[in-house]
C-alpha cells in the first residue's frame, strides 16, 4: 500500500470511527444491585425478539474450508481452519489474508437479509479464536484497520442500524495470534500449536488478559452495542482466572448498562454448564454468571422456566464459510426450529457464513427469504410471546401472550394438520376461549369449550404446508 493510499484510508477509518461514536449512548454506572424488576426491564427488549442472525466471518471465510488446494473436510466448522490444519499465524495468515476481501456495502446485504427474515438483532464476530479484529485497534496490528485500511465493525453496525436492528459482538477469549496467550493453560481449549512448547519461550498470559481487556474496551467504548456474546471457556481453565471474567464484566456495563452478555465466560454449574459439551448446559444460571445460557446446535426437550435462553445454530454443518460443506437444514425445518424454540420460551440465533468479499450463500439467501415470508404472515405468534402453557401437544406447538389476570391469546402452531379438521387441546383453568381465526389463507376457524378440552374446528385444508397458525383470544372464566 503507497504512502497516498495508507493516508486516505486511515482519514477514511477516522471518519466512519467518528460516525460510530456520535450514534453511540453516554456511558454510566454498571448496574450494581439490579433488582429482578430492573432485570425484567433491561431483557425486555430481547425476549420479545425472539429471533436473530448469527454472522460468523473473518480471514477463515475466504479460505472456503480448502487447505493448499485439498478440502479440509465437508463437515464441521471452518472458522476453526487454522487449527484443524495446525497452521502457526504467519503461514495461515499467508494463505487467507489474500483471499479475504470484503466487497463494498456488504454489510447493507446482511442488514437487509436480517430484516427480510424478520430478525430483530444481529450478532457478528468482531474477533474468532484466529484473534483478526475486524475493527481497527489501537492495541493490534493484527485488524481490518491495520490490514484492509477500513473499521468493519464500524460499517456492520451502522448498516444494522439503519435497518433498526439491534447489535451484538461475538468476541472470542481465545487468541491463537497473540504471542502471550498461554495456551498451555488448558487441555481442554483448541490451538493449532496444542501440544507444542511456546515458539517465543515463556508467556505471560497476564498480558493477554491485559490485551482483551483494551480490545474490549476499544469495542464498548466506540460503537453502540446490546449484546456481548463472549466464546468460551473450559472446565480446566475459565472465567477470573482465565480472563479477569469478573472485572471484564463490570468494565463493559461500566460503559454499557444496559448491555446483555451471555454465560460463556465461565463454565461452571453455577454458570449453567454441566460439561464442555454443546449439550451439556443445565437450566441455572445465577446473574453474576451471565444473563442467559446458549445451547448450540441443540434445542432443549423443554423449556427452562426462569432462565433466560439461547439456540444458536447453523444452517448447514458450518459456521464459517465451506465450499464444501452441502448438507443444508431445509426452510421447513428452520422454520419449525424456530416454533419449537419459541414454543419453549427461548430465542433462535440462526447462523450465516459469508464468503470472503462478504457476499451471503445462496442457499442462505432463499432459507433466510422463505423464513421471512412465513414471519410477516405469522409473526405475531413469535414476537413477544411466552412459552406453551402445554407440556407436549401431539400436533404441534403453542405460544402464548399474557393479559393481567393470565394469558390472553394462544397460538396454536400446527405441524400436522387435523384429516377431521378438529384440534383438540386442554383447557386453561380459570380461561375461556371466544374467538378462534387463521393468521393465514383466509380461512375460518371456531373454538368451543367441552369439559376439560376446548375444541378448535378448522378447514379441512392447511393453509400453510409447513406450519399453519390458529389465535385463540381468551377472557377470564365467568
Amino acid at each position: 500500500m503507497n504512502r497516498h493510499l495508507r493516508v486516505r484510508t486511515a482519514a477514511a477509518v477516522l471518519a466512519l470511527s467518528v460516525i460510530c461514536l456520535m450514534n453511540s449512548p453516554a456511558a454510566g454506572g454498571a448496574p450494581a444491585g439490579e433488582t429482578p424488576a430492573q432485570r425484567d426491564q433491561r431483557m425486555a427488549w430481547w425476549r420479545q425478539a425472539r429471533f436473530g442472525l448469527f454472522v460468523h466471518w473473518g480471514l477463515y471465510s475466504g479460505l472456503a474450508g480448502t487447505w493448499e488446494g485439498k478440502p479440509v473436510g465437508t463437515r464441521g466448522g471452518m472458522e476453526w481452519i487454522q487449527q484443524r490444519v495446525k497452521a502457526d499465524t504467519d503461514t495461515y495468515t499467508k494463505a487467507a489474508f489474500p483471499l479475504f476481501k470484503p466487497k463494498e456495502g456488504f454489510a447493507r446485504e446482511w442488514a437487509q437479509l436480517a430484516r427480510e427474515a424478520g430478525c430483530r438483532y444481529l450478532v457478528f464476530t468482531t474477533k474468532h479464536h484466529d484473534g483478526f479484529a475486524l475493527h481497527d485497534s489501537k492495541v493490534s496490528d493484527f485488524d481490518a484497520g491495520n490490514l484492509l485500511g477500513r473499521d468493519l465493525v464500524c460499517e456492520i453496525v451502522q448498516a444494522a442500524r439503519a435497518r433498526r436492528l439491534r447489535v451484538g459482538f461475538y468476541h472470542s477469549v481465545i487468541d491463537w495470534h497473540h504471542d502471550q496467550y498461554a495456551y498451555q493453560k488448558s487441555q481442554q481449549l483448541p490451538h493449532p500449536l496444542k501440544g507444542r512448547p511456546y515458539p517465543n519461550g515463556e508467556r505471560d498470559h497476564a498480558k493477554y488478559k491485559a490485551f482483551l481487556r483494551a480490545q474490549v474496551d476499544e469495542l464498548v467504548s466506540r460503537y453502540p452495542v446490546d449484546i456481548l456474546w463472549w466464546d468460551y471457556s473450559a472446565i480446566d481453565f475459565q472465567g477470573q482466572e482465565a480472563w479477569n471474567a469478573f472485572d471484564l464484566m463490570e468494565r463493559v456495563r461500566a460503559k454499557r448498562p444496559r448491555i446483555i452478555m451471555n454465560n460463556r465466560l465461565f463454565r461452571s454449574r453455577e454458570a449453567g454448564w454441566a460439561g464442555m459439551g454443546t449439550e451439556g448446559y443445565l437450566p441455572q444460571l445465577d446473574p453474576k454468571y451471565g444473563d442467559f445460557i446458549t445451547p448450540e446446535q441443540h434445542i432443549p426437550d423443554t423449556g427452562m422456566p426462569g432462565v433466560d435462553w439461547e439456540t444458536c445454530m447453523t444452517m448447514n454443518t458450518t459456521w464459517g464459510y465451506s465450499a464444501h460443506d452441502h448438507a443444508w437444514k431445509s426452510s421447513a425445518t428452520l422454520i419449525r426450529n424456530l416454533v419449537d424454540i419459541a414454543s419453549k420460551g427461548g430465542n433462535y440465533l440462526l447462523n450465516i457464513g459469508p464468503k470472503g468479499d462478504g457476499s451471503v450463500p445462496e442457499e442462505s439467501v432463499r432459507a433466510l427469504r422463505d423464513i421471512g415470508a412465513w414471519m410477516r404472515v405469522n409473526g405475531e405468534a413469535i414476537y413477544g410471546t411466552t412459552a406453551s402453557p402445554y407440556e407436549k401437544l401431539a400436533w404441534g406447538r403453542c405460544t402464548q401472550k399474557a393479559g393481567k389476570g393470565g394469558p390472553e391469546r394462544l397460538y396454536l402452531h400446527v405441524f400436522d394438520w387435523p384429516r377431521n379438521g378438529r384440534l383438540e387441546i386442554p383447557a386453561l383453568r380459570g380461561s375461556e376461549p371466544v374467538k378462534a381465526w387463521l393468521l393465514a389463507g383466509g380461512g375460518k376457524a371456531t373454538v368451543s369449550p367441552t369439559g376439560r378440552t376446548w375444541t378448535v374446528q378448522v378447514p379441512a385444508t392447511a393453509p400453510d404446508p409447513v406450519v399453519s397458525v390458529v389465535a385463540l383470544k381468551l377472557e377470564p372464566a365467568r
